[in-house]
């Protein structure tokens, strides 16, 4: 009888975890949110009480529905033991466990990654594999299943291969034989995830293989910290957004979510929450928020407040740090980052769930393309919504090639059948250096090593700076220029194309001169980037007018999003077919606009545009309004 007691008393406590991890009801409607901790943290949570203690200050703070307990970083291996106790304390409480490993050898010395064809090295890698595998039915790879190893091994290895064909072979094998294969004979059941870190235009480099990869892991996650544009990887704010959509084309529904981290917060805490909401304006399922110690040991700090809080901006640090009444009842005074985090994704929540699938002006770039890295996120930045495919479009209007399309050595076949069809093909001034020879076989356009200093664009506007941008060269009368820069352009001397048109068959070929300097696209004048993003928007039904660093985002179920990235307020005009868009409905405020009528510029040559609706919108700083039209 005693022995049957126990049995039922055992049965009991499982069907009363189970219940708890059924009924929990979820805080938010679109999406999961998840919390990555590290192995050094897990480690710590052989400790009861420490595990019991700092888990109460973060969800006390922010509604959790996962967790990812990491089995090795920098090789420290946590011990069975260790994980058994954090996943019965996890599920106990109803929240989702999963595993993690990070393959690094020594992170703090410029994240030194393990030598793949070192047969001590690779029988490690699988080791850790096998022993997740054993804990978790599901496991993620931390940003660094890539190489950077140099050692004599590998550069035996290697041969008279480059290093980018080495490693992308090395790792692609590496991943199928030291990590899937081992982890799957363990546990039939385990689902291997591989999270790609944010600076997506290198990976081939160093073996991330985006050809092969998403096909062979049995899923993805996407890394969209973006964190301070003038740190080292210099990325912009838009590609927390871009970068979801971009590996959600390379296999759709095998995106698992996006990740951030807390690096930006000392540009206030505006960046921190601009991160996590860009992320779920991309519709994807979850979010992982990295990382357990930052989330308890990042503490609420007056620096993280902004000179333009007290503008009725988006994100209220003010508001975000009062004390609220917790589901219990009682009053808790936050004290970490984990309550920002809260507050900005439940916000986002209520807006996501009224948005469609996201849609944009699509962008071909090749598996493994070099030239005009991380342009698409410039591109965001001033108004044009991206969609980048690694297959030539074939179904759009308007299509956009950047430098990286001279990969493709059909590009030619496939810019003169869209031509050939009445559409249009958009080349940066990038490509058009690339491939001269074959884009003479459309115009004869040069893009040579000229360059030329301006800050005038004549009727569209002044730049306010001198831009280096390169010369593109034509012939005249053979193609046309739509936008021009000089210095001065008018009462000067001299001017060159900022868009270039080129007609071909019933279609036309345009040409888009990038700055030198990317970030020199902020400093095109509103009226330029206006008959930029004119253009280049035939296939949505709106587009903006507005100054630089302003980002349009839009959904298949005719809503929009419109969110201001700079530190002043800014006046913008949303535009579209009358036919089309006749009222702009707030999603979240519940108010209505309606179009006015403004004095429209004088077009040259005689052309006229189609009639337009134009919304007045104010924007305050690093603020968003949403809309349904």
């Amino acid at each position: 009888m005693k022995g049957i007691g126990q049995k039922l008393m055992l049965a009991f406590i499982l069907l009363s975890t189970l219940g708890c991890m059924t009924m929990k009801a979820g805080a938010y409607k679109s999406f999961k949110v998840s919390i990555y901790v590290r192995a050094y943290e897990v480690d710590k949570m052989k400790d009861i009480h420490w595990l019991d203690s700092t888990w109460s200050v973060i969800s006390s703070q922010l509604d959790v529905d996962k967790i990812y307990l990491e089995t090795h970083r920098d090789l420290l291996i946590v011990d069975d033991n260790t994980l058994n106790q954090a996943k019965e304390f996890f599920h106990a409480k109803g929240i989702e466990t999963a595993g993690g490993i990070t393959y690094t050898i020594d992170e703090s010395n410029s994240f030194e990654t393990f030598c793949y064809s070192n047969p001590e090295h690779r029988k490690t890698v699988q080791e850790i594999a096998e022993h997740t595998a054993k804990h978790f039915d599901e496991f993620i790879l931390d940003d660094f299943f890539f190489t950077s190893c140099k050692s004599d091994i590998e550069i035996k290895a290697k041969g008279d291969m480059s290093w980018t064909d080495y490693r992308l072979k090395l790792m692609t094998e590496a991943g199928r034989n030291l990590v899937l294969k081992p982890s799957k004979k363990v546990n039939p059941k385990v689902k291997v995830i591989i999270k790609y870190p944010n600076w997506y235009d290198h990976f081939q480099g160093l073996g991330f293989n985006l050809e092969e990869g998403p096909q062979l892991f049995d899923g993805v996650w996407t890394g969209t910290e973006t964190r301070d544009p003038a740190g080292n990887q210099h990325l912009q704010n838009y590609l927390s957004y871009n970068i979801i959509r971009y590996f959600h084309n390379l296999r759709p529904g095998y995106n698992g979510g996006g990740w951030v981290d807390s690096g930006g917060i000392q540009m206030g805490m505006d960046r921190y929450a601009e991160q996590l909401h860009l992320t779920m304006l991309s519709k994807t399922p979850e979010i992982i928020l990295f990382a357990y110690n930052q989330l308890l040991g990042v503490k609420l700090s007056d620096s993280f407040r902004t000179p333009w809080q007290g503008m009725n901006t988006s994100f209220n640090y003010d508001e975000m740090t009062k004390p609220f009444l917790s589901k219990e009842g009682t009053t808790i005074q936050p004290t970490t980052m984990a309550r920002i985090a809260d507050v900005v994704l439940k916000q986002t929540d209520r807006l996501t769930a009224q948005l469609g699938t996201p849609i944009g002006i699509k962008s071909y770039k090749p598996f493994h393309a070099e030239g005009e890295d991380f342009l698409q996120n410039y591109l965001g930045m001033i108004g044009l919504p991206m969609d980048m495919y690694s297959s030539f479009p074939e179904d759009q209007k308007v299509i956009l090639l950047t430098a990286q399309a001279a990969k493709d050595v059909n590009i030619m076949k496939n810019i003169k059948k869209q031509l050939q069809n009445g559409r249009e093909v958009v080349i940066t001034s990038g490509l058009l250096k690339a491939i001269p020879d074959k884009i003479a076989e459309v115009c004869e356009l040069r893009c040579t090593d000229l360059k030329a200093l301006v800050d005038d664009f004549g009727r569209h506007g002044k730049s306010g700076r001198e831009l280096l941008i390169p010369q593109v060269l034509y012939y005249t009368n053979d193609a046309w220029e739509m936008v021009s820069a000089g210095r001065p352009l008018t009462g000067g001397v001299s001017g060159y194309p900022i868009v270039l048109r080129a007609p071909y068959a019933t279609g036309n070929l345009y040409v888009l001169t990038i700055p030198d300097d990317m970030g020199n696209l902020y400093d095109y004048p509103s009226g330029a980037l206006n008959e930029i993003r004119r253009m280049m928007s035939k296939d949505l039904d709106v587009y903006l007018e507005a100054p630089s660093k302003v980002g349009l985002f839009l959904y298949d179920n005719r809503t929009l999003v419109v969110e201001n990235f700079n530190d002043e307020p800014v006046d913008i005009y949303v535009v579209g077919n009358p036919d089309k868009v006749k009222e702009l409905n707030d999603l979240l405020e519940k108010e209505s606009l309606k179009p006015v009528q403004i004095a429209t510029t004088p077009v040259r040559w005689g052309r006229s545009l189609e009639p337009k609706n134009r919304f007045r919108i104010t924007l305050m700083p690093h603020s968003y309004k949403a809309y349904k039209y």
